[in-house]
Protein backbone atom coordinates (compact mmCIF):
# COMPACT_ATOMS: atom_id res chain seq x y z
CA UNK A 1 0.00 0.00 0.00
CA UNK A 2 1.17 3.61 -0.40
CA UNK A 3 2.31 5.00 2.30
CA UNK A 4 0.53 8.07 1.79
CA UNK A 5 -2.82 6.56 0.94
CA UNK A 6 -5.86 5.17 3.29
CA UNK A 7 -9.27 3.37 2.12
CA UNK A 8 -12.07 3.92 3.70
CA UNK A 9 -15.09 1.63 3.34
CA UNK A 10 -18.57 2.71 3.89
CA UNK A 11 -21.78 1.60 3.00
CA UNK A 12 -23.40 3.61 -0.22
CA UNK A 13 -26.44 5.61 1.20
CA UNK A 14 -26.26 9.44 0.90
CA UNK A 15 -25.69 9.73 4.54
CA UNK A 16 -23.29 6.73 4.77
CA UNK A 17 -21.47 8.96 1.88
CA UNK A 18 -22.15 12.26 3.78
CA UNK A 19 -20.41 10.92 6.75
CA UNK A 20 -17.51 9.06 5.01
CA UNK A 21 -16.59 11.79 2.92
CA UNK A 22 -16.62 14.19 6.19
CA UNK A 23 -13.96 11.26 7.74
CA UNK A 24 -12.13 11.45 4.42
CA UNK A 25 -11.84 15.69 4.40
CA UNK A 26 -11.18 15.66 8.47
CA UNK A 27 -7.99 13.56 7.41
CA UNK A 28 -6.86 15.09 4.64
CA UNK A 29 -7.04 18.35 6.44
CA UNK A 30 -5.55 16.65 9.59
CA UNK A 31 -2.66 15.00 7.53
CA UNK A 32 -1.35 17.44 4.12
CA UNK A 33 -0.43 15.39 1.36
CA UNK A 34 -2.44 12.11 2.38
CA UNK A 35 -4.86 10.54 -0.24
CA UNK A 36 -8.05 9.14 1.29
CA UNK A 37 -10.31 7.23 -1.13
CA UNK A 38 -13.59 5.58 -0.42
CA UNK A 39 -15.09 2.08 -1.36
CA UNK A 40 -18.57 1.71 -1.41
CA UNK A 41 -19.82 -1.77 0.05
CA UNK A 42 -23.49 -3.12 0.40
CA UNK A 43 -24.12 -4.70 3.47
CA UNK A 44 -27.25 -7.20 4.61
CA UNK A 45 -29.01 -4.28 5.87
CA UNK A 46 -28.74 -2.74 2.47
CA UNK A 47 -30.14 -5.50 0.87
CA UNK A 48 -32.70 -7.00 2.63
CA UNK A 49 -35.42 -4.30 2.68
CA UNK A 50 -38.72 -5.79 2.63
CA UNK A 51 -38.33 -7.31 6.71
CA UNK A 52 -38.47 -5.27 9.67
CA UNK A 53 -34.64 -4.95 11.53
CA UNK A 54 -36.61 -7.22 14.06
CA UNK A 55 -36.97 -10.24 12.28
CA UNK A 56 -33.86 -10.67 10.05
CA UNK A 57 -31.45 -10.28 12.96
CA UNK A 58 -29.69 -7.09 14.09
CA UNK A 59 -25.75 -8.37 15.40
CA UNK A 60 -23.76 -6.76 12.19
CA UNK A 61 -26.46 -5.63 9.85
CA UNK A 62 -24.96 -2.77 8.55
CA UNK A 63 -21.33 -3.66 9.33
CA UNK A 64 -20.51 -7.47 8.90
CA UNK A 65 -19.43 -7.21 5.15
CA UNK A 66 -17.37 -3.95 5.73
CA UNK A 67 -15.66 -5.08 8.35
CA UNK A 68 -14.53 -8.55 6.19
CA UNK A 69 -12.93 -5.86 3.81
CA UNK A 70 -11.51 -4.37 6.76
CA UNK A 71 -10.27 -7.91 8.00
CA UNK A 72 -9.30 -9.17 4.58
CA UNK A 73 -6.82 -5.85 3.80
CA UNK A 74 -9.59 -4.76 1.14
CA UNK A 75 -10.09 -1.21 3.35
CA UNK A 76 -7.83 0.43 5.85
CA UNK A 77 -10.40 1.64 7.91
CA UNK A 78 -14.28 1.59 8.50
CA UNK A 79 -16.67 4.67 8.77
CA UNK A 80 -19.77 3.70 10.79
CA UNK A 81 -23.18 4.92 12.20
CA UNK A 82 -21.82 4.69 16.02
CA UNK A 83 -25.52 3.20 16.38
CA UNK A 84 -25.11 0.58 13.81
CA UNK A 85 -21.86 -0.81 15.19
CA UNK A 86 -22.18 -3.88 17.58
CA UNK A 87 -20.84 -3.61 20.82
CA UNK A 88 -19.00 -7.05 20.54
CA UNK A 89 -16.69 -6.40 17.60
CA UNK A 90 -14.65 -9.27 15.50
CA UNK A 91 -11.60 -10.77 16.56
CA UNK A 92 -8.76 -8.62 15.08
CA UNK A 93 -10.84 -5.09 14.98
CA UNK A 94 -11.20 -2.61 17.55
CA UNK A 95 -12.97 0.80 17.33
CA UNK A 96 -9.96 3.64 16.46
CA UNK A 97 -11.93 6.76 16.95
CA UNK A 98 -15.49 8.35 17.41
CA UNK A 99 -15.88 11.72 16.20
CA UNK A 100 -17.86 14.53 17.65
CA UNK A 101 -21.68 13.75 18.09
CA UNK A 102 -24.44 14.89 16.19
CA UNK A 103 -27.67 16.13 18.12
CA UNK A 104 -28.45 13.19 19.68
CA UNK A 105 -32.06 13.91 19.72
CA UNK A 106 -35.36 12.21 17.29
CA UNK A 107 -37.35 14.63 15.11
CA UNK A 108 -40.62 14.28 14.36
CA UNK A 109 -41.44 15.17 10.10
CA UNK A 110 -45.03 15.33 9.22
CA UNK A 111 -46.59 14.56 6.43
CA UNK A 112 -45.97 17.66 3.66
CA UNK A 113 -49.61 17.69 3.58
CA UNK A 114 -50.24 18.16 7.41
CA UNK A 115 -50.22 21.30 8.71
CA UNK A 116 -49.65 20.22 12.04
CA UNK A 117 -46.15 20.20 13.36
CA UNK A 118 -45.76 18.71 16.42
CA UNK A 119 -46.46 15.41 17.48
CA UNK A 120 -48.54 15.90 20.51
CA UNK A 121 -50.80 18.04 18.47
CA UNK A 122 -51.51 14.58 16.75
CA UNK A 123 -55.21 14.07 15.76
CA UNK A 124 -56.45 10.47 17.75
CA UNK A 125 -55.31 7.47 16.03
CA UNK A 126 -52.41 8.95 14.24
CA UNK A 127 -50.21 7.16 11.74
CA UNK A 128 -46.99 7.52 12.91
CA UNK A 129 -44.27 5.66 11.18
CA UNK A 130 -40.88 3.92 12.62
CA UNK A 131 -38.63 1.07 11.91
CA UNK A 132 -37.10 1.10 15.42
CA UNK A 133 -38.76 -0.62 18.22
CA UNK A 134 -37.22 1.46 20.68
CA UNK A 135 -38.65 4.19 19.00
CA UNK A 136 -41.85 2.68 19.07
CA UNK A 137 -42.17 1.24 22.98
CA UNK A 138 -41.38 5.12 23.49
CA UNK A 139 -43.77 6.46 21.23
CA UNK A 140 -46.78 4.01 22.41
CA UNK A 141 -45.75 4.96 26.36
CA UNK A 142 -47.04 8.51 25.50
CA UNK A 143 -49.19 7.99 22.61
CA UNK A 144 -51.16 4.88 23.47
CA UNK A 145 -53.69 6.20 20.75
CA UNK A 146 -51.14 6.09 17.78
CA UNK A 147 -50.91 3.68 14.82
CA UNK A 148 -47.34 2.74 13.88
CA UNK A 149 -46.53 1.33 10.02
CA UNK A 150 -43.30 0.06 9.55
CA UNK A 151 -40.92 1.89 7.30
CA UNK A 152 -37.59 1.17 6.17
CA UNK A 153 -34.86 1.97 3.70
CA UNK A 154 -32.43 4.78 3.32
CA UNK A 155 -33.61 8.51 4.39
CA UNK A 156 -34.42 9.34 0.76
CA UNK A 157 -36.41 6.39 0.07
CA UNK A 158 -38.46 7.19 4.04
CA UNK A 159 -39.26 10.52 2.78
CA UNK A 160 -40.54 9.74 -0.64
CA UNK A 161 -42.69 7.21 1.34
CA UNK A 162 -43.87 9.95 3.34
CA UNK A 163 -44.94 11.25 0.60
CA UNK A 164 -46.49 9.03 -0.97
CA UNK A 165 -48.42 7.62 2.01
CA UNK A 166 -51.75 8.56 4.10
CA UNK A 167 -49.75 8.50 7.25
CA UNK A 168 -49.58 11.44 9.59
CA UNK A 169 -45.62 11.69 9.93
CA UNK A 170 -42.72 9.69 10.62
CA UNK A 171 -39.97 9.78 13.46
CA UNK A 172 -36.34 9.70 12.45
CA UNK A 173 -32.76 11.00 14.08
CA UNK A 174 -32.18 14.08 13.86
CA UNK A 175 -28.58 13.77 12.74
CA UNK A 176 -29.15 12.35 9.40
CA UNK A 177 -31.58 14.70 8.72
CA UNK A 178 -29.32 17.67 9.30
CA UNK A 179 -26.65 15.86 7.90
CA UNK A 180 -28.58 15.77 3.98
CA UNK A 181 -29.86 19.13 4.24
CA UNK A 182 -33.55 18.40 5.70
CA UNK A 183 -33.38 20.60 8.84
CA UNK A 184 -36.80 22.32 7.03
CA UNK A 185 -38.53 19.19 7.33
CA UNK A 186 -38.32 18.90 10.55
CA UNK A 187 -42.10 20.17 12.51
CA UNK A 188 -40.71 19.06 15.89
CA UNK A 189 -37.51 17.64 17.51
CA UNK A 190 -38.09 15.79 20.68
CA UNK A 191 -37.33 16.22 24.39
CA UNK A 192 -34.96 13.28 25.46
CA UNK A 193 -37.78 13.42 28.04
CA UNK A 194 -40.15 12.22 25.64
CA UNK A 195 -37.86 9.43 23.74
CA UNK A 196 -34.18 9.06 24.44
CA UNK A 197 -31.97 8.06 21.80
CA UNK A 198 -30.07 5.12 20.12
CA UNK A 199 -27.08 3.74 21.81
CA UNK A 200 -24.16 6.19 20.04
CA UNK A 201 -26.87 7.98 17.72
CA UNK A 202 -25.49 11.26 15.86
CA UNK A 203 -22.06 9.98 16.74
CA UNK A 204 -19.65 8.63 13.96
CA UNK A 205 -17.26 5.28 14.86
CA UNK A 206 -13.99 4.72 12.87
CA UNK A 207 -13.26 0.90 12.75
CA UNK A 208 -9.68 -0.17 12.57
CA UNK A 209 -7.56 -3.33 12.54
CA UNK A 210 -6.07 -4.15 15.84
CA UNK A 211 -2.24 -3.76 15.89
CA UNK A 212 -2.75 -1.01 12.79
CA UNK A 213 -0.61 1.78 14.79
CA UNK A 214 -0.80 3.93 11.85
CA UNK A 215 -4.33 3.46 11.95
CA UNK A 216 -4.64 4.34 15.10
CA UNK A 217 -3.22 7.35 15.05
CA UNK A 218 -5.24 8.85 12.37
CA UNK A 219 -8.42 7.55 13.66
CA UNK A 220 -7.42 8.62 17.05
CA UNK A 221 -6.56 12.27 15.39
CA UNK A 222 -10.42 12.67 14.43
CA UNK A 223 -11.93 11.54 18.17
CA UNK A 224 -13.69 13.54 20.32
CA UNK A 225 -13.29 13.11 24.19
CA UNK A 226 -16.75 13.82 25.34
CA UNK A 227 -18.56 12.31 22.65
CA UNK A 228 -15.97 9.11 23.48
CA UNK A 229 -16.97 9.22 26.81
CA UNK A 230 -20.30 9.31 26.66
CA UNK A 231 -20.91 6.43 23.81
CA UNK A 232 -18.57 4.45 26.26
CA UNK A 233 -21.27 4.93 28.78
CA UNK A 234 -23.70 3.86 26.26
CA UNK A 235 -22.00 0.76 24.89
CA UNK A 236 -20.99 -0.68 27.93
CA UNK A 237 -25.32 -0.23 28.90
CA UNK A 238 -25.81 -1.84 25.90
CA UNK A 239 -23.47 -4.85 26.03
CA UNK A 240 -24.74 -5.79 29.56
CA UNK A 241 -28.57 -5.73 28.49
CA UNK A 242 -27.02 -7.55 25.26
CA UNK A 243 -29.09 -5.62 23.21
CA UNK A 244 -29.60 -4.20 19.82
CA UNK A 245 -32.28 -3.42 17.11
CA UNK A 246 -34.82 -6.16 18.24
CA UNK A 247 -34.97 -4.49 21.96
CA UNK A 248 -36.29 -1.14 23.21
CA UNK A 249 -33.59 0.82 25.13
CA UNK A 250 -32.54 3.74 24.35
CA UNK A 251 -29.51 5.61 26.13
CA UNK A 252 -28.00 8.90 26.35
CA UNK A 253 -24.55 9.61 27.85
CA UNK A 254 -23.12 13.17 28.13
CA UNK A 255 -20.00 14.96 30.14
CA UNK A 256 -21.70 17.77 32.22
CA UNK A 257 -19.83 20.81 34.41
CA UNK A 258 -16.48 21.50 33.71
CA UNK A 259 -12.61 20.58 33.93
CA UNK A 260 -11.86 19.28 37.28
CA UNK A 261 -15.87 19.12 38.33
CA UNK A 262 -16.96 17.10 35.75
CA UNK A 263 -19.50 14.33 35.48
CA UNK A 264 -20.52 11.41 32.86
CA UNK A 265 -24.59 11.63 33.50
CA UNK A 266 -26.20 8.57 31.60
CA UNK A 267 -30.00 8.30 31.13
CA UNK A 268 -31.60 5.09 29.91
CA UNK A 269 -34.87 3.02 29.59
CA UNK A 270 -35.81 0.02 28.59
CA UNK A 271 -39.57 -0.34 27.85
CA UNK A 272 -42.26 -3.61 26.48
CA UNK A 273 -43.33 -3.51 22.87
CA UNK A 274 -46.25 -1.64 23.63
CA UNK A 275 -45.12 0.98 26.24
CA UNK A 276 -46.70 -0.31 29.43
CA UNK A 277 -44.20 -0.85 31.52
CA UNK A 278 -41.16 1.36 31.22
CA UNK A 279 -38.29 0.95 33.14
CA UNK A 280 -36.09 4.01 33.31
CA UNK A 281 -32.99 4.98 35.43
CA UNK A 282 -30.22 7.60 35.75
CA UNK A 283 -26.40 7.53 36.68
CA UNK A 284 -23.44 10.13 37.47
CA UNK A 285 -20.21 9.75 38.35
CA UNK A 286 -16.45 10.64 36.91
CA UNK A 287 -15.97 10.75 33.45
CA UNK A 288 -13.03 7.80 34.13
CA UNK A 289 -15.64 4.99 34.90
CA UNK A 290 -17.61 5.54 32.23
CA UNK A 291 -17.57 1.32 31.66
CA UNK A 292 -18.65 0.61 34.93
CA UNK A 293 -21.03 3.94 34.79
CA UNK A 294 -23.14 2.17 31.47
CA UNK A 295 -22.72 -1.14 33.21
CA UNK A 296 -23.99 -0.66 36.54
CA UNK A 297 -27.14 1.48 35.21
CA UNK A 298 -27.74 -1.54 33.33
CA UNK A 299 -27.19 -4.04 36.35
CA UNK A 300 -30.22 -1.39 38.61
CA UNK A 301 -32.86 -1.29 35.55
CA UNK A 302 -32.19 -5.39 35.10
CA UNK A 303 -33.18 -5.72 38.80
CA UNK A 304 -35.89 -3.05 38.79
CA UNK A 305 -37.62 -5.20 36.13
CA UNK A 306 -35.37 -4.81 32.62
CA UNK A 307 -34.54 -7.90 32.69
CA UNK A 308 -37.90 -9.84 32.38
CA UNK A 309 -39.09 -7.50 29.89
CA UNK A 310 -36.26 -8.20 27.54
CA UNK A 311 -36.61 -12.34 28.02
CA UNK A 312 -40.04 -11.67 27.17
CA UNK A 313 -39.85 -9.84 24.07
CA UNK A 314 -36.39 -12.53 22.93
CA UNK A 315 -39.33 -15.37 23.27
CA UNK A 316 -41.90 -13.22 20.88
CA UNK A 317 -41.81 -13.52 17.61
CA UNK A 318 -42.17 -10.37 16.33
CA UNK A 319 -45.19 -9.60 13.92
CA UNK A 320 -43.84 -7.41 10.58
CA UNK A 321 -47.75 -6.67 10.15
CA UNK A 322 -48.66 -5.56 13.50
CA UNK A 323 -50.01 -2.04 14.23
Amino acid sequence: MNPETVRIGTRGSDLALWQARWVQRALERLTPGLRVTMEIIKTTGDRVLDSPLSLIGDRGLFTREIEQALLSGGIDLAVHSLKDLPTELPEGLTLGGVCEREDPRDVFIPHPRNTVRTLAGQPPGARIATGSLRRRCQLYAIRPDVIIPEIRGNLATRMRKLEESDWHGMLLARAGVVRLGWEDRIGETLALGTILPAVGQGALGIEIREGDERMRLLAGGLTHRETLLGTTAERAFLRRLEGGCQVPIGTYGRIEGRAGGERLVLDAVVGSLDGSRMVRGRTAGDPADAICLGTGLAEQLIARGAGTILTEIRGIPLDPSAP
